[in-house]
């Protein structure tokens, strides 16, 4: 059997495990303090509480006692550390593992796992985000995000305004239409345009397109996700992971407290405390945690001085994130910032070995290259290594 015969044979056995992954972006950047690296016992905790974990030893801030509920599914990084201050620069390199360059449009890392672990057969689209997210760049159509508004119901834009015949007849003219076009030196357009019509004709045709509508799920489980934007997004985060879809991400907004940082952050986490938990405790009892890789994670973290406006302001050096199934060994704890949180103290993880950890995870290879429109390779991950210990 050849190389590539090989390689094949592997991306096709992850497909048939479902591999996926779910990322949780909190936009805007959490502070560590309120978050997973409280810091009671010094004036830079700004005065914030602290809870016990299920795990002993382990202490999370206060306002977040469901996540702490499943500490020994999670593994928390208390040491992530960056060089991008600037929010679009640095959620553009967490979203795609490159800084900005005006020579390329980075396809997004979502774009690059769907690319080794998508299902071609599958009618719904590899990649779904709840929010705004980055796009699949130079690697065209088919990696695109399809982006929901309204978490839980049908999107409006998937509902055929005609029968399905009539549908399939407009479709057929269009595709004669366009071929006159095509041989007059827009090919390249014309296949691209139909690449995509393809795909939203499949998505609106679809039984699988049920997915999307969360109304047939028990009341008691839309209850414990939470009546929000992020709890519905959460549960259709599962739901499509469950129906093959290979990477969703699911957004809130907010988390730029520059002021006010405190009360903000109780007030989020009021949403997201109870959707996190209640979807890592649902993929686990439906067996679908270890195949599925979750994130927790914001593009940088926030000051230790509490300014004057009871905010805290942007801080790449130090800041947290979480991971959970995929083969991560939950309740522990990796690095540690000092003790002000000013800087890394123990085992420092920067942006590349995140998105290297993910890769492992999933089980592709974080290096495998795609040729750039300019001809460059480029790998999905350049640099960084695998935190080995997240790992059993």
């Amino acid at each position: 059997m050849s190389f590539v015969d090989l390689v094949s044979l592997q991306a096709e056995q992850l497909r048939k495990e479902g591999r996926a992954i779910i990322l949780l972006w909190m936009a805007g950047a959490p502070s560590q303090f309120e978050t997973f690296d409280p810091k009671p016992n010094h004036e830079n905790g700004g005065g914030t509480g602290v809870i016990q974990t299920k795990v002993p030893g382990i202490q999370f801030a206060q306002g977040w006692d469901q996540t702490a509920s499943v500490m020994d599914d999670l593994a928390i990084i208390r040491s992530m550390t960056n060089k991008e201050g600037n929010h679009q620069r640095a959620t553009y390199q967490l979203h795609t593992g490159y800084i900005p360059s005006g020579s390329v449009k980075h396809p997004s890392f979502a774009a690059c796992v769907a690319q080794q672990l998508r299902d071609p057969d599958l009618d719904l689209p590899s990649v779904v985000s709840v929010g705004p997210t980055q796009g699949a760049g130079f690697l065209g159509v088919d990696y695109e995000p399809f982006v929901v508004q309204n978490p839980g119901q049908l999107p409006q834009n998937v509902a055929s305004p005609v029968s399905e015949g009539r549908l399939e007849q407009r479709l057929a003219l269009f595709n004669r239409l366009e071929e006159s076009f095509a041989k007059r030196g827009g090919e390249t357009v014309v296949q691209n345009q139909k690449q995509l019509y393809s795909k939203a004709a499949g998505l609106v045709l679809s039984p699988q397109t049920q997915a999307f509508d969360i109304s047939g799920e028990p009341a008691s489980l839309k209850k414990e996700y939470g009546d929000s934007q992020f709890g519905r997004g959460c549960l259709l985060a599962r739901r499509l992971v469950e129906a093959g879809v290979t990477f969703v991400e699911v957004r809130s907004n907010g988390w730029d407290t520059h002021d006010n940082n405190f009360e903000r952050v109780g007030t989020l986490a009021k949403e997201v405390d109870p959707a996190f938990a209640t979807l890592i405790r649902d993929l686990k009892s439906r067996g679908m945690l270890e195949r599925t890789t979750v994130l927790w994670t914001g593009e940088f973290g926030r000051t230790p001085k509490v300014n004057a406006r009871d905010g805290r302001d942007h801080y790449p050096r130090v800041f947290n994130s979480v991971l959970a199934g995929g083969g991560i060994r939950g309740g522990q704890v990796i690095g540690a910032s000092s003790a002000d949180g000013s800087a890394i103290d123990d085992r420092p993880v920067t942006v590349p070995d995140l998105l290297c950890t993910l890769c492992h995870s999933l089980q592709i290879d974080a290096r495998y290259e795609n040729i750039s429109p300019l001809g460059r390779p480029m790998k999905v991950v350049d640099g960084g290594e695998v935190v080995q210990e997240l790992f059993a």
